[in-house]
């Protein structure tokens, strides 16, 4: 990849794709599509849940609610990672909330107790209740894959599509980050506009110096090509130079050897896992940092839900360095919710008027038209296509 990119540079040109798109206003707009997409895009596709880091040590747990899916994350005493309904197997209240460390999980409705395994341990008042197979009530288990220092599930219990299948190779790839060891310093989460207006932006360079012309300057580049493995995307300039950490100084990686080029200049641009993350590497305190954007559809076809994380390879120690963090990540706040996301609301509510049947994407945005096609083929594709589609698109990752 970086040999291309330097190539591109030297020729001044990009990867384009064969003409310009045109995608219905309906692919954004259509409130039964919406509908059709989380049911068989979020709940059937492999979800990116949390960071490793997010989970440190066994006992660890993380409870969220996804396209209204409850859901919990636990660290098991083996080290592995497992998700449940986080729903009590009694009344179905969920039995946890937030995050931190527990060994069981009691539900606050009426006592049942839970291993953090997802075993039943206990019954109240057991006696009173009646006798039942506690076996055959523990915790309904998803799917789940811990890889490159990031936790997968699919949402569906009955789920046998192949996780390794869907990760077509990128989670190789995205193991170059090195996230297992890396410290999760700031979390928050913001609204947005439609998921897929949201995610249009993570997979466009073209409007980086208009759109982000007082953040990033005006003078930023533009221009980017796509790779892709399946569905997944790394988007990067063209370019053959690289800024040292900490420094001004930009150096000229076609005159290095190719085994001195440093891993971060080879990790460089945004990284996506579809159908929602989004992964980009900044430098806030000097220190080397990830801001991992974690979208859902929200309530309804106009709404959106980004949960950003700002992970760093190592935990911040000195004053200097926690306060350069804390601007960056209040930077990209900036950035993300009042520019990309405030213009996509903007766009999302004149689209809305039904005034016009298409919008464009130009040759130069190749990624987000294979974005729009990766999401219309899934969604129409029964779930023994899926699971066709991703064998096959992970033998040809690995032929490559």
């Amino acid at each position: 990849m970086t040999r291309s990119l330097i190539a591109h540079a030297k020729a001044g040109t990009i990867d384009q794709a064969p003409a310009v798109a045109r995608i219905p206003v309906s692919a954004y707009t259509d409130p039964a599509l919406f509908e059709l997409e989380k049911k068989r895009i979020f709940r059937r596709l492999p979800l990116m849940l949390a960071p490793s880091s997010e989970l440190p040590e066994p006992g660890s747990y993380k409870a969220m609610t996804v396209v209204g899916v409850p859901v919990l994350l636990t660290r098991q005493k083996d080290g592995s990672v497992a998700a449940f309904l986080n729903m009590c197997t009694h009344r179905g209240n969920p039995v946890a909330q937030g995050e931190g460390k527990a060994s069981r999980f009691v539900c606050g409705y009426h006592g049942w107790t839970f291993k953090n395994d997802g075993t039943l341990l206990g019954v109240a008042s057991s006696d009173d209740f009646g006798a039942i197979d506690k076996a055959a009530h523990c915790l309904k288990r998803f799917p789940v894959l811990e890889r490159a220092g990031l936790v997968w599930a699919i949402l569906d219990p009955a789920s046998t599509l192949s996780i390794e299948d869907y990760l077509c190779g990128y989670d190789d790839m995205l193991a170059n980050f090195g996230f297992d060891g890396w410290h999760v310093f700031a979390k928050r989460t913001i609204s947005g506009p439609n998921w897929k207006t949201a995610y249009d932006g993570y997979l466009d360079f073209y409007h980086l110096p208009v759109l982000h012309a007082s953040t990033f300057g005006s003078d930023f580049f533009n221009r980017a090509n796509f790779f892709a493995w399946g569905p997944h995307q790394r988007l990067t300039n063209p370019t053959g130079t690289y800024t040292k950490l900490g420094t001004d100084q930009s150096i000229d990686l076609a005159a290095m050897d190719e085994k001195d080029w440093p891993i971060d200049a080879l990790m460089a641009g945004v990284w996506t896992i579809f159908p929602h993350i989004s992964i980009a590497s900044f430098y806030g305190g000097n220190a080397r940092a990830v801001l991992i954007s974690q979208l859902f559809p929200g309530d309804s076809v106009g709404e959106s839900v980004t949960n950003q994380y700002y992970l760093m390879e190592r935990e911040p120690t000195d004053a200097a360095t926690i306060e350069g963090a804390h601007q960056q990540f209040d930077f990209l706040k900036t950035v993300v919710e009042g520019e990309d996301y405030a213009t996509g609301k903007r766009q999302h509510e004149a689209l809305m008027s039904g005034l016009t049947d298409h919008v464009l994407f130009g040759r130069n945005e190749g990624g987000g038209q294979a974005f729009h096609g990766w999401a219309e083929r899934l969604v129409a594709a029964s779930d023994d296509e899926l699971k066709r589609i991703f064998a096959a698109e992970r033998v040809a990752e690995a032929a490559e």
